[in-house]
């Protein structure tokens, strides 16, 4: 698969900023976020013929929209400034037009996360903090006539949650509905930024070998999950998010004991929670930035040989305590210095060597197969290759009934993992091949 970048632009809002507003200020809560990207690809069959749509069209009609929406979601058209606490607005967002060599629906036949990273307008995990430009799009034409958006906005300014608030406005904008939600902008007020530099996470990517693999939970096995993962109970069974991150953390032990040859070590699982509805009053969902934090649960060398229920009831315990009364804490005075000691104190266990640690994301329920920009909704959604080990971040499935878990190990210990029994009771069979 050759792709050809045929034009690159800047895409500027339609409406001009007030200039009371030329600059965004991180709140707390963007401060502590990773200066990463945040990446999605959408792929899209080719327009049906009656629907007069063709690739020149197309890119017009996205770049009009996109200037459109923009106006509404203004943060995104900025640039990060170099104390990177804050965006210089105006400076308007890349938009890369290229042309792919290739069918889409050979792609997706057997998709390589490499293949799909050239989708992207850029590196998501190259570390560049300092100046760089928050959004960035690219528009792939295949030569079928398939469509496949890629979109970065950095993770400074955005969640996934944003991101597809973002993505969810844009589409309505380009197919011409008439119902907009404008995003909710208010989130440094109600946490407000500190004056302290963030040091770079470089410890996050490092040099190994380290392969994302992507797996897919049909309804059915979902359901077994939850009751397996319950432990056979009504009244404390876990969200089908808390069973999947309990199985596959559990496949992912027993993978690193079986390499090592020695008794399993302590481990610390950390899980993103959206703060949005824990809040009280609740957050709308269309609030802008990041607004979550990571739910941490320790379990032991000698906590019960770690059974699936084991872990579904650590996790489900640790999340629980992210409350209304736990936001209020953030939201206070010493919020700033218990948000630094807590991830003071999960790092230094994380760098522990006998400790091993896993990171997980949820887009479950976010409505990425919902973006008609006008032609039909995406046959597929999907991140990029993650080089962060032992990273793992689940999205809904195509149908919305089915989860997809986008796992990041070691290469030794992937192999293990991909065949362990316990999750292959589980993970369906196809699930290496997205349907179109």
């Amino acid at each position: 698969m050759k792709i050809r970048v045929i034009s690159k632009e800047t895409i500027k809002p339609s409406l001009v900023t007030p200039s009371q507003d030329q600059t965004y200020r991180f709140s707390l809560l963007d401060q502590l976020a990773p200066p990463f990207y945040v990446p999605v690809v959408l792929f899209y069959s080719a327009p049906e013929p009656d629907q007069d749509f063709d690739h020149v069209n197309i890119y017009e009609k996205l770049k009009t929209s996109l200037s459109e929406c923009l106006s509404c979601f203004y943060p995104l058209a900025g640039q990060i400034k170099g104390d990177e606490h804050a965006v210089d607005l105006g400076q308007g967002a890349v938009f890369v037009k290229a042309r792919v060599n290739a069918r889409l629906a050979k792609l997706l036949a057997n998709p390589e996360l490499k293949l799909v990273q050239q989708l992207l307008p850029l590196d998501p995990y190259n570390i560049k903090c300092q100046n760089a430009l928050v959004t960035a799009i690219q528009l792939n034409l295949f030569d079928c006539g398939g469509i496949g958006i890629g979109i970065c906005i950095s993770h400074k300014i955005a969640d996934g949650a944003t991101l597809s608030t973002f993505l969810s406005s844009w589409a309505a904008i380009s197919r011409g509905a008439n119902k907009l939600v404008a995003p909710y902008l208010d989130t440094t007020t109600l946490f407000p930024p500190r004056e302290f530099q963030v040091p770079l996470p470089n410890n996050l990517i490092k040099k190994e070998k380290i392969v994302t693999k992507r797996f897919e939970f049909d309804t059915a096995s979902l359901a077994a999950l939850r009751t397996k993962a319950g432990n056979g109970s009504t009244s404390k069974s876990p969200t089908l998010v808390e069973a999947v991150t309990a199985l596959i953390c559990k496949s992912a032990m027993n993978a690193r004991t079986e390499i090592s040859g020695k008794g399993r070590s302590s481990t610390v699982i950390s899980h993103a929670v959206n703060l949005r509805g824990r809040m009280n009053p609740p957050l709308p969902d269309h609030s802008f930035g990041n607004i979550w934090r990571f739910a941490i649960a320790t379990i032991k060398e000698d906590v019960d040989d770690a059974e699936l229920h084991v872990l579904a009831d650590h996790l489900r315990t640790a999340i629980r305590k992210i409350d209304s009364d736990y936001v209020r804490k953030l939201q206070g005075e010493d919020g700033f210095h218990w948000a630094c000691e807590s991830i003071r104190e999960v790092r230094e266990l994380m760098y522990k060597g006998d400790v091993e640690s896993y990171r997980f994301s949820s887009w479950v329920r976010l409505p990425f197969y919902e973006n008609d920009f006008g032609w039909g909704k995406p046959v597929w959604a999907c991140i990029s290759s993650v080089p962060i080990k032992n990273a793992v971040i689940l999205m809904s499935s195509r149908s919305g009934n089915g989860i997809e878990a986008w796992v990041t190990l070691d290469e030794q210990e992937m192999a293990k993992f991909q065949s362990d029994p316990l999750l292959l009771q589980f993970v369906s069979l196809h699930s290496m091949s997205p349907k179109i």
